[in-house]
């Protein structure tokens, strides 16, 4: 026979109540704010050119970058390294997602956790 550690109320609900979602996006903007006024004026620059915002998919928290035209999707790829390094300060299991202008390719995605095996690579180049 099975033995079961939790009552079945300290499981998460099945659905999520207005206060959740409002915890959520408050915890997303916050995320957010943390992440750009720790990013270089480099960054900040790159990131006024760009749509951004902090969402959750699929459970992981997502910094969403959306690029306008190619120039500025090749430089927000370019400092991806830095970005995934202060977001992975606060959120250790984040995710980086970068769009390309539409109907220009799929979205880059990478995990904030990854950050070695970018680096390994900056370093050997």
């Amino acid at each position: 026979m099975a033995k079961h550690f939790f009552n079945e109320e300290d499981s998460h609900p099945v659905q999520l109540t207005s206060a959740d979602i409002i915890l959520r996006q408050q915890l997303e903007y916050s995320i957010s704010k943390y992440f750009y006024n720790g990013c270089d004026r480099t960054i900040q620059d790159l990131l006024s050119e760009c749509r951004w915002y902090v969402t959750t998919i699929n459970g992981t928290l997502t910094l969403a970058i959306e690029c306008r035209d190619e120039m500025i999707n090749w430089q927000v790829l370019r400092k991806m390294v830095p970005m995934a390094k202060l977001l992975k300060q606060v959120v250790t299991s984040a995710k980086i997602r970068v769009y390309p202008p539409e109907a220009q390719g799929i979205p880059f995605e990478m995990r904030v956790d990854e950050l070695g095996v970018y680096r390994e690579h900056q370093e050997g180049a």
